[in-house]
């Protein structure tokens, strides 16, 4: 089986860092999912914020479910109901964890997914970065490959793999990009 994780709005609403986990997600490492409702949230303050490409995301969204086959989770809502997240916006989130048996949800608001309430279901919030950082634990090469390939995708503008790390820990990746300055030569 393979593992299972949810990743969160805050961590697809930043295109640098969802390209990155999503090229991870395409080495296979890991399955990556969402809903429909954490693309709406995502996508609804990225247009609040930044209207000039409001209309660009839709596409993102099409391209997103396209690259990852069965990302969205479905049929979650009548689980909602009996959640109890310290923020009930949340719960939609644990929800989808739970209908696609995720052990893990990809967030950087770990106090909004506290550990106790998660161990009831077996699910565990991690941050980004501590995710990653296991990636490249348990799975180094494919990593690696993912970044260089993420890198060299880059092309407005372009980034050498200095620039290219700095973006990650700009991003939050401060470990994981600190870890892959080993890997310089090979990004």
């Amino acid at each position: 089986m393979k593992f299972i994780v949810v990743l969160d709005a805050c961590v697809l609403y930043s295109a640098p860092l969802r390209d990155f986990i999503l090229r991870l997600a395409l080495t296979g490492l890991f399955a990556a999912k969402w809903t429909k409702q954490i693309q709406d949230e995502w996508i609804g303050r990225l247009s609040e914020k930044r209207p000039d490409i409001a209309k660009n995301l839709p596409r993102t969204r099409e391209l997103m479910e396209r690259a990852i086959p069965d990302c969205l989770v479905t049929n979650y809502e009548g689980i909602i109901g009996g959640l109890n997240l310290p923020d009930p916006d949340d719960n939609h989130v644990l929800a989808a964890a739970l209908r696609s048996h995720a052990q893990m949800i990809v967030t950087f608001n770990l106090t909004d997914f506290p550990k106790e309430e998660l161990e009831k279901y077996g699910i565990e919030a991690v941050h980004p970065d501590v995710f990653v950082e296991n990636q490249l634990d348990l799975h180094q090469g494919a990593v690696v490959r993912a970044a260089k390939k993420h890198r060299e995708s880059l092309n407005s503008p372009p980034k050498s793999p200095e620039e290219y790390l700095d973006t990650l820990s700009a991003q939050g990746l401060v470990v994981t990009a600190d870890r892959l300055q080993d890997f310089l030569d090979l990004i």
